[in-house]
């Protein structure tokens, strides 16, 4: 019995508990400050090759310009494309949300529902959005 409780005690503690809206926003800031540092490209070039300071599984980092073509995103083939038409599960356009407030108070979150890579599921996800200079960075949770 001892042993049981043991190991359930070690299962339990070594799941990693699901990412929170401020490891979304210490994820957007760490993105921020990379971008500042090392330009556009480097940030890019870290987000599209998952680098795992910028790509956590279900928490990752996204770069969109003010215009809406996606910059650099862990799944390579957004990349290049200007998908603010395309809409949510519920028919919700939440890029045009995200860019709406990368142009106006450049940071704040969005609500929509998007494929989780952990799980190929749609989820409701909440999406923390950060301007810096002319791109926006975007780092969300899933609402399990």
């Amino acid at each position: 019995m001892r042993a049981m409780i043991g190991m359930a005690l070690m299962v339990c503690c070594a799941a990693r508990a699901a990412p929170n809206e401020k490891d979304a926003v210490a994820l957007a800031e760490k993105g921020a400050q990379y971008l500042r540092a090392h330009g556009r490209a480097e940030m890019a070039a870290r987000i599209n090759g998952k680098d795992p300071e910028f790509n956590q599984g279900a928490l990752y980092l996204a770069m969109r310009d003010l215009n809406g073509i996606t910059v650099a995103h862990p799944t390579t083939a957004l990349i290049g494309k200007n998908l603010l038409d395309v809409p949510d599960a519920d028919g919700k356009l939440f890029r045009q949300e995200m860019l709406a407030l990368a142009r106006g108070p450049g940071r704040g979150w969005v609500d929509y529902k998007f494929r989780n890579p952990e799980t190929g599921k749609v989820e409701a996800k909440r999406t923390y959005v950060l301007r810096v200079d002319d791109v926006a960075l975007e780092a969300g949770i899933y609402k399990h």
